[in-house]
């Protein structure tokens, strides 16, 4: 589902009513009230439109539709990930816009949408932000980092990299941009200075995509290896966790995953990476030389489709079939204990924590 582009017939259909994504709704605070808590975006599907959730702080009620709520308005085709930025929050959506909010009231500011084709991610820097975009999904040629003065939200500028540009992670002005590779399959992390554009790569395994600074200020990299069974013969790679020395961009680990086994999802949090596989939650310690052989616990979602972990607690959304809302599932990461569900957005695969 996350590389599915719009057709145009398929984003006429995001004209429905957000009603079917707005059951099992409790209202959490007064309107506008979206502060000190979990803010679940939701890619929607192609009968049903993209959305935001909120969950309060204690966990105690939640909100759907709060984009709408505020703004009378759906969120578009395919909400691709949110990024945010001081007192605000930008949404990119894959129908090649960016709708600028306030972060605490969702209230809609500004619209981006010049100079993006299919926008994906998206880091910031000072007074400037970074979104990588496919441009045309069938052109193997013409991706590239996006970048917005966030003054006059208006693109300046771009930069061009190898194909299909994922995540967007800004350290010690650098960006680090991992490539999964769109509708084909990457290798490759790119690094760009930020004073000059300038570009170098790093090769790690098949499709990277998740990026985190770990505790040592070494990249981590999640790799899901090549999975192309509809290929003649088929196309497998191995996965991997990679870890980068960004000193010198020399690779400190690999650690490959075994043949068939594919995680796309991971978090990190406190010098631990945690991952799905098979359902089940592992963890990776920032000095270990080699993947678990046993899981911290296991989870009852029936498609694991977003990860992240706070405050000792690990939030796994269940997409289950993309044809209703999805469920946001809490775990106690001590016990492993399903603590709390929340009815969330449609297709909801990324959690933020506002």
């Amino acid at each position: 589902m996350k590389k599915i582009i719009l057709s145009i017939f398929a984003m006429s259909l995001f004209v429905v009513s957000c009603s079917d994504d707005d059951d099992s709704i409790t209202p959490s605070e007064p309107l506008g009230a979206y502060e000190d808590g979990i803010i679940v975006s939701g890619e929607g599907s192609f009968s049903l439109p993209s959305s935001v959730s909120f969950i309060s702080e204690d966990l105690m009620t939640s909100e759907n539709q709060i984009y709408f709520n505020a703004n009378n308005e759906t969120t578009g085709g395919y909400l691709q990930s949110i990024g945010f930025n001081d007192d605000k929050a930008y949404i990119v959506v894959q129908d090649g816009t960016i709708k600028v909010v306030n972060r605490y009231t969702f209230e809609k500011l500004a619209t981006i949408s010049t100079g993006l084709s299919l926008p994906r991610y998206i880091a910031f820097e000072d007074n400037t932000a970074y979104v990588s975009d496919w441009g045309d999904p069938n052109d193997t040629t013409d991706d590239y980092i996006a970048v917005i003065d966030l003054t006059s939200n208006s693109v300046i500028s771009t930069i061009s990299v190898s194909e299909g540009p994922e995540q967007v992670l800004e350290e010690s002005d650098k960006l680090y941009v991992s490539h999964n590779g769109g509708f084909n399959v990457n290798n490759v992390i790119s690094v760009i200075n930020t004073s000059d554009y300038t570009l170098e790569t790093i090769t790690v395994n098949d499709v990277p995509d998740e990026l985190f600074i770990d505790e040592s200020g070494d990249l981590l990299v999640l790799s899901s290896g090549a999975n192309q069974s509809w290929l003649t013969p088929p196309v497998e790679t191995e996965a991997a966790i990679t870890r980068i020395d960004l000193s010198d961009n020399s690779i400190i680990s690999t650690l490959e995953f075994s043949a068939g086994q594919h995680p796309s999802l991971m978090a990190y949090e406190d010098g631990m990476a945690y991952y799905i596989l098979n359902n089940e939650v592992y963890g990776l310690t920032d000095n270990a030389t080699s993947l678990p052989t046993s899981s911290l616990f296991g989870t009852t979602a029936g498609y694991a489709y977003g990860l992240s972990v706070d405050d000792n607690q690990l939030f796994v959304t269940d997409a289950g079939g993309f044809a209703a809302n999805s469920t946001l599932l809490v775990y106690d990461l001590a016990s492993g204990t399903e603590t709390n569900t929340f009815s969330v957005a449609v297709g909801a695969s990324k959690i933020y924590f506002n």
